[in-house]
């Protein structure tokens, strides 16, 4: 970069000197946009497009600096584009700073166009080289020039020419000597000043110190925006500078690893920010934008180790934000960019020719689905509010993005182009006028009275209407005279001909110079009248006739039987239906007469229309008669008597008779529906007709109530559906119980024991059937009547020695289930077991009670057949009025009500079975309570005396002992009754208070949550409830309340409340809700419950 030079110019020195010089003369400052003196401005022959190309430049730091060009526009196609760059890159525009002001005119007489690039205040990042790029549709040309930016140049001439000055005061001018040491000195601490200045120049850019903080403080992805921000161009220096600078860098507690500054991904891939902590225990939180991140699909948490990091999967263009994780009160920043992939264009637009009024489409296809492009019409952008006036819309199917026009017309003829972030493409739409062709033209006619003129002619385009006239005067249409245009052919139609009807008619097509002409010539003929007589005659022509002309017609459509008749004079007709005779002329069934012809008309036939007509035409030459049979058929009557005759797990089999009346056609099939109750969709069962009148549904849901109707069909059509059979339920019997036992077996009694089915299905099971059957026999007899519903049961009044079989069954609403059968049987025979006493280990040692406690001793034993039980004390009976004994066929109770000092002892057990015997020996103490007594007084001769100083609220016992010389007797006296010291005066009065009410309306402690389950699997909904008095709950699904209902089970275990649902299906999902009220309020709980189907 040139440095500012010096204003003084150098002198030299001895006799070469000069003899003037002017003391505080200085150069003129040259002009703003002037290059400095050693530089000449390039003179360049403007080519191509420029008439004036920028010149280069060079500015004092501070001052303004404007770059003019000229732009011809007689060489450019349209409007041009203007765009100003420095360097190669860096676009210049609103976001690169105040400083920066662009302006652009336009000669309209002379075509040119004169553009202006203002910069004020240059500061030194401004320097460098810059770039004019002018665009006009294909044409695109540019040209460069440079700008250097010089620091302010200081007056240094006056204070240089000062040092000029001749040595001696007082005398001329032109007297005395130059001092040239001082204007050495002086000039070398100008040029030592400059230099630092320089170098603080280059240092710091131009930038205020203030900007330098705010860049050192901010984030590497924010430095360009700061830049535009502020206006600094030389980002390379200013980068220089700050890598220079040196950063404290504050050594982070809560992260020994931080976030990128910025992390860029590609649209629809996904990406980790990962970050290191210190402490693995430290709570730890993701922000996006401020907003707290929440674990989903899409945002994924790990934690490996110290790691934390942060998944997201299929980036969008909404995950480009700043995100940020805290720790504690320290906080981690990054900022993700994601780069949209540039839309290529796939497929580009064609050139299309048409004509006014066709339809147009001109699709193009880009690589992205979704994409957003621009529709461009001779430079002018198209958009959706205008595409209601310019009668145009667009469509985007996938890929492809389509601009139609229903309607084109001459103004949308033009050049379009599709414009994307990754290309553009352009073609042309020629649309031209279309000419009509004559195909037919019209003919003249020579028409009779009474007769028909028609006029037809055809032209090339079907959308063409025009208009007929007549001698010049427009043709309305009347009674006789009939316009019609079908396709391309356009007719008038002239009924029952008159002489006023001649003339010349032309048809004038609308929006064309054409008419097509033809001359309408009247016939007129004089006919002489000679009577004829003539005998009547039937000429009778019916399709699908038989050999007896009957005639079939479907039930609902309009019969017309046309019959014509011929005699002179006209015969008169006369219909008859059966004996009846048959005359009216308006209704749904009716006669019309004409002269030729008489016509029967039924306009929606019907069953009762079957039947025989008769005809008969009488003139007074004779007369003649007809006969017609008309089968009426139909549709068949629903099927009757539709019944289920048995169900299973998933199927159920349907009955049904024939309909009655088949609708005069045989039934070829029937079509079968169903659905489930309270159900308003049916699902067809066959798509092709069954023949049979018994068929199998199958592939229903256990549980579910099902309705089925069925349709029978003939070669007319579908029935009616029948009635609804009544609703059933496919449940089918439990599987056979399992693991079936024998737990025990005595002289006349087995006990057996067993698990429950595996499979029980949506009845349930009411209990369970025992049979046996003798070894040898087939017949299987009841062990009980009842079904039990435990699972064990003794089967009692057995032979004895017999060898028995023993079977058990399941049973519910479907029937029996399999049988679980013994694989050997039984034989009927008390089995021996020694007797065995099982003594507690408390009992082993001495068992201590207290006076007046219970005595509850309870020892199990073991032995077959039930063994004999007894307790003895010493060798001796116990005492059965202080003893009691219960003996069980397991154990044997030991009962003392109020344990006495005489209970003490040893007691014996023996249990004993025939000649086998155990016995066990109980050890039982019973200890008093120990008093502690306190002498009152001492030789005392009195019998009586009074105790004092006793201490109120306890219970006192008294003895006394006689005393004489020789001591104290050997026991005293003690008191039969006790002394209880009461507190007189005083009386206890309850306080008064007032009762909680404990009473309180239900409220959910816990709410349903919604779920997703897997079709098959049972599922459960729970929440808690609390209330008092008990709240009622009623559980619903889809606002309907759920009953009596096999598939769902409710319960309510101390304010748990469970809603089970056995196998749900997809028909299962919806919304439920619990329902809990008593007489303080009510309270409502919902979810939502999404069944799946596994693939």
């Amino acid at each position: 970069m040139p440095e500012a030079k010096p204003a003084a110019k150098k002198v030299p020195k001895g006799k070469d000197a000069p003899k003037e010089v002017p003391p505080k003369e200085a150069p003129a400052e040259p002009p703003k946009e002037a290059p400095p003196e050693d530089q000449s401005p390039t003179a360049e022959e403007p080519t191509g497009i420029f008439l004036q190309k920028p010149d280069s430049v060079s500015v004092e730091t501070g001052k303004d600096a404007v770059i003019t060009a000229k732009v011809n526009g007689k060489e450019l196609p349209a409007k041009p584009a203007i765009k100003w760059f420095k360097g190669k890159w860096l676009e210049l525009g609103s976001k690169s700073g105040a400083r920066f002001s662009f302006k652009e005119s336009h000669d309209s007489a002379s075509n040119v166009y004169a553009v202006e690039l203002h910069i004020g205040k240059v500061v030194l990042g401004d320097r460098g080289d810059y770039r004019l790029e002018v665009k006009a549709k294909d044409i695109c040309d540019s040209c460069s020039f440079n700008i250097d930016v010089e620091a302010p140049r200081q007056d240094a001439s006056g204070q240089s020419l000062e040092s000029f000055k001749r040595t001696g005061e007082g005398k001329p001018e032109d007297a005395g000597e130059l001092d040239f040491s001082g204007l050495l000195k002086k000039r070398e601490v100008v040029e030592e000043e400059k230099k630092k200045k320089k170098k603080k120049d280059d240092d710091d850019l131009g930038i205020p110190p203030e900007i330098w903080e705010l860049l050192k403080g901010a984030k590497k992805s924010e430095y360009e925006k700061i830049a535009f921000q502020y206006g600094i161009t030389d980002l390379r220096g200013m980068l220089k500078r700050l890598k220079k600078a040196k950063v404290e860098v504050k050594k982070s507690a809560a992260f020994t690893k931080k976030l990128d500054p910025a992390y860029q991904v590609d649209r629809g891939n996904k990406i980790k920010l990962v970050v290191e902590i210190s402490d693995p225990d430290l709570p730890l939180k993701w922000f996006k934008n401020g907003q707290e991140i929440k674990p989903s699909s899409k945002y994924v948490f790990e934690n490996v180790g110290k790691k934390r990091i942060l998944t997201i999967n299929k980036c969008t263009l909404a995950d480009d934000a700043a995100y940020e994780v805290v720790v504690k009160d320290e906080k981690c920043f990054t900022e993700l960019f994601v780069k949209e992939p540039p839309v290529l264009i796939v497929t580009p637009l064609e050139d299309q020719q048409v004509f006014v009024g066709d339809r147009v489409e001109m699709a193009v296809e880009v690589s992205e689905e979704g994409a957003q492009v621009m529709w461009m019409k001779d430079g002018v952008e198209l958009t959706r509010e205008d595409s209601f006036k310019a009668r145009y819309r667009f469509k985007k199917d996938g890929k492809r993005h389509i601009l139609i026009y229903s309607d084109v017309s001459l103004e949308d003829g033009g050049r379009y182009q599709v414009m994307t972030n990754g290309g553009q493409c352009e073609a042309d739409l020629i649309v031209e006028e279309k000419q009509l062709e004559v195909l037919q033209d019209i003919a003249d006619l020579t028409v009779k009275a009474s007769e028909q003129a028609v006029f037809k002619c055809e032209v090339s385009d079907e959308k063409v209407t025009g208009k007929w006239y007549k001698n010049g005067v427009e043709v309305r249409p009347s009674k006789r005279i009939t316009i019609s245009h079908i396709g391309r052919f356009h007719k008038l139609v002239i009924d029952d001909v008159r002489p006023e009807d001649e003339g010349d008619y032309t048809f004038v097509p609308d929006g064309y110079a054409l008419s097509l002409s033809a001359k309408l010539n009247f016939l007129e003929i004089k006919v002489e009248y000679v009577p004829k007589q003539e005998p009547p005659k039937i000429h009778l022509d019916c399709s699908g006739k038989t050999s007896e002309n009957s005639i079939v017609v479907v039930a609902g459509n309009k019969l017309r039987l046309d019959v014509a008749i011929t005699g002179e004079p006209p015969p008169v007709a006369t219909w008859m239906k059966g004996d009846d005779v048959f005359s009216v002329t308006e209704g749904r069934t009716r006669i019309e007469q004409r002269v030729d012809c008489s016509s029967f008309v039924i306009e929606s036939a019907e069953r009762a229309d079957e039947g025989r007509y008769t005809i008969k035409v009488t003139n007074p030459a004779g007369e003649d008669v007809a006969s017609i049979f008309l089968r009426v058929v139909d549709v068949p009557d629903p099927p009757e008597a539709v019944r289920v005759t048995s169900v299973g797990e998933d199927w159920a089999i349907l009955v049904w008779e024939p309909p009655k009346y088949d609708g005069g056609q045989p039934v070829t099939g029937y079509l079968l529906e169903r659905k489930k109750k309270g159900s308003q969709r049916w699902m067809k069962l066959n798509f092709e007709v069954f023949t049979e009148t018994t068929y199998e549904s199958t592939k229903m849901i256990e549980g579910i109530l099902y309705e089925m109707r069925v349709f029978a069909v003939n070669a007319i059509g579908v029935s009616q559906p029948s009635m609804n059979t009544k609703p059933f339920m496919p449940i089918a019997p439990t599987s056979a119980p399992l693991h079936l036992t024998v737990e025990d077996v005595t002289d006349t009694t087995t006990t057996l024991k067993w698990r429950p089915p595996d499979r029980i299905g949506a009845g349930g099971i009411d209990g369970y059937l025992v049979e046996y059957c003798l070894e040898g026999s087939e017949e299987w007899l009841p062990a009980n009547q009842e079904p039990v519903e435990r699972c064990g049961f003794t089967v009692k009044d057995l032979p004895t020695g017999a060898k028995i079989l023993f079977r058990v069954v399941g049973v519910n609403i479907a029937g029996r289930s399999e049988p679980a059968t013994l694989v050997q049987p039984v034989t009927i025979r008390e089995i021996v077991e020694q007797p065995k006493i099982r003594l507690p280990r408390h009992l082993r040692q001495t068992y201590i009670r207290k006076v007046g406690e219970h005595l509850n001793l309870v020892i199990p034993f073991q032995g077959k057949p039930r063994p004999q039980v007894v307790w003895t004390k010493g060798g001796a009976p116990i005492d059965a009025s202080r003893v009691h004994v219960r003996t069980s066929d397991f154990d044997t109770v030991f009962f003392v009500r109020q344990a006495a000092r005489s209970d003490s002892g040893e007691y014996e057990l023996t249990v004993q079975i025939e000649n086998m015997k155990d016995t066990a020996t109980v050890r039982i103490r019973v200890v008093g309570a120990q008093r502690e007594w306190f002498n009152v007084y001492e030789h005392n001769r009195h019998t009586s005396c009074t105790v004092s100083d006793l201490i109120v609220g306890n219970e006192y016992y008294f003895r006394v002992f006689s005393e004489n010389i020789c001591g104290l007797s050997d026991s005293p006296g003690v008191s039969k009754n006790t002394a209880c010291i009461l507190k007189t005066g005083i009386t206890f009065k309850p306080l008064e208070y007032k009762e909680h009410d404990f009473r309180t309306p239900p409220m959910f402690l816990t709410p349903l949550i919604d779920r997703v389950v897997v079709a098959g699997y049972s599922a459960a909904l729970n929440c808690a409830v609390r209330g008092h008095p008990k709240p009622k709950v009623v559980w619903m699904k889809n606002k309907m309340e759920i009953r009596e209902d096999p598939k769902f089970l409710m319960t309510n275990h101390q304010g748990v409340l469970t809603l089970s649902i056995r196998r749900p299906s997809p028909f299962d999902a919806g919304t439920y809700s619990c329902r809990a009220f008593n007489e303080l309020g009510e309270a409502l709980a919902e979810c939502k419950l999404d069944v799946r189907v596994p693939q």
